[in-house]
């Protein structure tokens, strides 16, 4: 769950971690309080800029190319759509737990059904359609120019992005969530344990029920924890849910990247839903952006 404080401030992490510490106390214990908040990790929070706004990158336009790079395509089915760019210098990455790049640019594409009205479906469980999504990383001093895009597709507007830090929460199934307040438990249910309780959750929900666009931090789902729904994909699936790997599976990815549907770039992921990329960290280090696994949900 997106857990953000509206107001802004240079601070906005403590103050969000300040009205987190306050909303814990008030619904559990203070050693549950502790051991949940415990858990909450930092993310950068992507917005509409506004006009005093310091732009991060943005969504749709056209993306800045290196000269050698092909555009993104699926072979058999045709060429991805633009979907974001985010400059990673310009992001606070100092303050997130992953390794982000400090330099250089993350393009994201997707195979969004424009060219086939939504037949093929870009999807973790298919390995096939996982060329329907990339992530190409663009380092700084690269020679590189705007490229148009393909006759075929039709370029989202163009919506600059601002960017903060916030604090995120795993979802109330999430396995690091089983972990410290109902080990054993099955995975993917909501345990017996107040963190679990309607009256926590619809706390949570009132200080924000988002998705939003955010890059690190913990994934918002719009259904299931979208770090299973990769370590399923990963074990080709075959993996039970009470088997203990996929719990390890899902502990070894980090979200790179979710976009949200959004309204001022003319972009609605099937029903209200959102897109995520995922990677492991030390691929992270390592800018094998390559190896980002992506997933898509929707209500």
């Amino acid at each position: 769950m997106t857990l953000t404080h509206e107001s802004s401030s240079e601070s906005s992490s403590d103050s969000d971690s300040g009205a987190l510490r306050t909303l814990a106390l008030r619904h559990l214990s203070p050693d549950a309080a502790e051991r949940w908040l415990g858990l909450l990790r930092p993310g950068v929070r992507l917005a509409v800029a506004e006009d005093s706004d310091t732009v991060v990158g943005r969504l749709g336009g056209l993306p800045t190319l290196p000269a050698d790079a092909d555009w993104p395509t699926w072979e058999g089915h045709g060429p991805l759509s633009f979907i974001a760019s985010i400059a990673c210098a310009a992001l606070p990455s100092d303050a997130l737990d992953i390794p982000l790049p400090d330099e250089g640019t993350l393009l994201f594409f997707y195979f969004d059904g424009q060219l086939d009205d939504g037949d093929a479906l870009v999807l973790a469980e298919d390995r096939d359609s996982w060329a329907g999504a990339r992530v190409l990383y663009v380092p700084a001093g690269a020679d590189t120019s705007q490229r148009a895009a393909p006759r075929v597709l039709e370029p989202y507007p163009v919506v600059p992005l601002t960017a903060r830090v916030t604090m995120t929460a795993a979802e109330p199934w999430h396995p690091q969530i089983r972990d410290a307040f109902a080990p054993g438990a099955p995975l993917g249910q909501r345990y017996d344990h107040p963190v679990c309780a309607q009256e926590f959750l619809d706390a949570l929900w009132e200080f924000d029920g988002t998705v939003g666009h955010r890059i690190g931090g913990h994934p918002r789902p719009v259904q299931n924890p979208v770090e299973v729904e990769i370590a399923a994909a990963v074990l080709d699936g075959e993996v039970p849910w009470d088997d203990p790997r996929l719990s390890d599976e899902a502990g070894g990815w980090v979200l790179l990247a979710q976009f949200d549907s959004e309204h001022a770039a003319d972009m609605m992921w099937g029903d209200c839903g959102a897109l995520y990329w995922l990677i492991r960290p030390q691929d992270l280090a390592e800018r094998r952006f390559e190896r980002a696994v992506f997933t898509w949900q929707c209500g």
